[in-house]
């Protein structure tokens, strides 16, 4: 059976910035769930960052641009907090390897998780494409990422990975 690395906070668990979760409430994801494909995992926790935490964003790029050490990711007091993304991406990655996830379903718009889009690092709202960090070092290291708005695309790779096993 085919393992997903997912959001915690997509899971229901209350660890994004400001205390609250983001629970994807779709039948499909509750099937997931209940067959025991979900593999948790929350890379900002798992970095060392508290709950709750100063909102921050990736200033000078994307996720790839960290990985490059081209971008940093700061807090909205100018902290910066890239270390601690590091260590949460590569804990991620390590425990999508450990589990066998091959798929990640990832939060949008989050600097750890987006897969789309994330903010500008200017603290307005302003969002851009790009990746967070966890997700450009999940699809460096050759897993697929998705985020909670592609559940049907999941759903399809899934498949397509289980009916081309030996």
């Amino acid at each position: 059976m085919e393992r997903i690395l997912v959001s915690s906070c997509l899971a229901g668990r209350r660890v994004r910035y400001d205390g609250a979760a983001k629970p994807v409430g779709a039948a499909l994801f509750e099937r997931w769930r209940a067959e025991g494909r979900l593999v948790p995992f929350c890379p900002e926790v798992s970095g060392g960052l508290a709950v709750p935490r100063p909102p921050a964003e990736i200033v000078g790029g994307d996720g790839h641009a960290v990985l490059d050490g081209t971008a940093r990711v700061r807090t909205d007091a100018g902290e910066d907090v890239t270390a601690e993304f590091l260590l949460g991406a590569r804990l991620a990655l390590d425990t999508a390897r450990r589990s066998g996830a091959r798929i990640a379903l990832l939060k949008e718009s989050s600097p750890s998780c987006g897969s789309d889009r994330i903010y500008d690092g200017t603290f307005t709202g302003t969002p851009m494409p790009g990746d967070g960090v966890t997700t450009a070092l999940l699809e460096r290291a050759g897993i697929r990422v998705f985020n909670e708005n592609d559940l049907a695309a999941v759903d399809a790779f899934l498949r397509t990975l289980e009916t081309t096993e030996p």
